[in-house]
């Protein structure tokens, strides 16, 4: 992604409508991906859960919000200090900031650079509630997300975007967000669900998605949403990377979903719906730090491997014993990584930057720089997110109760079901003026 550089004042940029227009479009976009998750994520539990795995990732939309406009923003994106965060007054509530003030060396307002942004940190821990599916408090939940945000996400943000940020001025490449949204939200999966357990029944009861078209459909919104994602990070349409990692995105999807269905029809014998959706967001989430690095071709191989690594690594929690509710750590971990890496072998040297990758004469630099990365997100988010965790866990808990958990979260957590069965409708009984159904047929319209 880009951040923020000094220029000349000479050679200072100008608002530019076409490229204002064009990220307030795709902020609009990534804002999308939110409930296009909520969807994915909601199509994949049982009944008894899918409102609450709805809200999960809807109440992110509210709380990181707020916290964004409050001091979000400011912690990420203002001034370094000591390489690890920010601060500018100035951002604070965003009040200091004229309305045509542009972001420093580029063609956009600091208003338009603050909301794009804030989709970023939306969608975030919003995918790590993927993992927690079935079993978790809803005010635990909301609490973690205020505390994530503000003590894990902020700073990696600024160390992977911030100017002055550490993994920034080491040159580590994340376009989109490969460490700083997908290894940072997968990270924290596990560390959460390392304190906090298995679902009942894990490995014992079928815990089958109670609606694959839902599934679908969120995967296609985030497929959609993520073409913001991913070629809006350039902060602008002037010089074609943009339309390059808009290109890669397509492919690299592309690419995944193939590799994993062909290794499902290979391993399990069938294509799956489940495994199509997967797919994609695998190949979603690697080519998001390595899109603007790398030609189509290499986007095709970057899509292919992190599609097969993927779907590998999904039937790890059984051989670990770590309830993943949704897959979060097999696609989202192991995706992110696998594209931060392969930047270090894939990057032509000729889009975003002149830096090379090991199969374009780079050498090993750019790959242990990726290194670095990956592994310093990865133990920072897990350990401190098994620790947030760790304290909610010991002082208002977690978990809901086991009976609760055994009778549905929706009905304990959100006094709603997301699908009336009665077939009453919204309408009392005594205004009822439905013909009488005989009992047979109404026996099989029940057990239907």
């Amino acid at each position: 992604m880009a951040s923020a550089i000094t220029t000349l004042a000479a050679d200072a940029p100008t608002l530019s409508a076409a490229n204002t227009g064009f990220m307030l479009i795709c902020s609009a976009l990534v804002m999308l991906m939110t409930p296009g998750l909520a969807f994915f994520y909601g199509g994949m539990v049982r009944v008894k859960s899918s409102l609450n795995m709805l809200m999960m990732s809807f109440i992110s939309l509210g709380i990181v919000t707020i916290l964004w406009v409050l001091y979000g923003f400011s912690l990420a994106f203002g001034t370094d200090s000591g390489s690890l965060i920010g601060w500018n007054s100035d951002y604070v509530g965003l009040s200091g900031i004229g309305i045509t003030e542009l972001w420093d060396g580029y063609t956009i307002p600091v208003y338009v650079f603050a909301v794009f942004q804030l989709m970023f940190a939306v969608i975030t821990p919003a995918l790590i509630s993927g993992a927690l599916a079935d079993r978790v408090k809803f005010s635990a939940w909301a609490l973690f997300t205020a505390l994530w945000v503000t003590v894990v996400y902020f700073p990696v943000a600024h160390w992977v975007w911030g100017a002055g940020g550490w993994l920034f001025e080491l040159g580590v490449i994340d376009f989109a967000g490969g460490t700083a949204v997908h290894i940072n939200a997968g990270a924290a999966a596990l560390g959460v669900i390392l304190v906090i357990g298995k679902r009942v029944g894990f490995k014992k009861d079928p815990m089958r998605p109670h609606s694959l078209p839902l599934v679908m459909l969120g995967a296609g919104l985030l497929w959609f949403g993520w073409f913001g994602f991913n070629a809006g990070s350039w902060l602008g349409n002037d010089d074609g990377v943009g339309a390059v990692m808009f290109v890669n995105t397509q492919v690299a999807t592309a690419a995944a979903m193939l590799a994993w269905l062909a290794y499902e029809k290979l391993r399990h014998g069938s294509f799956t719906t489940l495994g199509a959706a997967s797919g994609a967001v695998a190949g979603l989430v690697a080519i998001t730090p390595a899109g603007g690095a790398v030609s189509p071709l290499g986007a095709i191989a970057v899509g292919a491997i992190a599609g097969l690594l993927c779907a590998m690594a999904v039937g790890l929690k059984y051989k670990f014993g770590f309830d993943d509710s949704l897959d979060v750590v097999g696609v989202h971990l192991v995706g992110g990584i696998a594209g931060s890496l392969l930047v270090g072998f894939f990057a032509t040297g000729g889009v975003q930057s002149d830096v090379a990758g090991l199969f374009y004469g780079g050498g090993l630099e750019q790959l242990g720089k990726q290194a670095i990365g990956v592994f310093a997100v990865l133990a920072y988010s897990l350990v401190a997110s098994a620790l947030l965790a760790f304290l909610l866990d010991k002082t208002m808990g977690m978990r809901v109760t086991e009976d609760d958990e055994v009778s549905g979260i929706d009905q304990v957590e959100h006094a709603e079901t997301a699908y009336d069965f009665s077939g009453a409708g919204g309408g009392s009984s005594s205004r009822s003026t439905a013909v009488p159904v005989p009992a047979a047929a109404a026996s099989k319209k029940v057990d239907a």
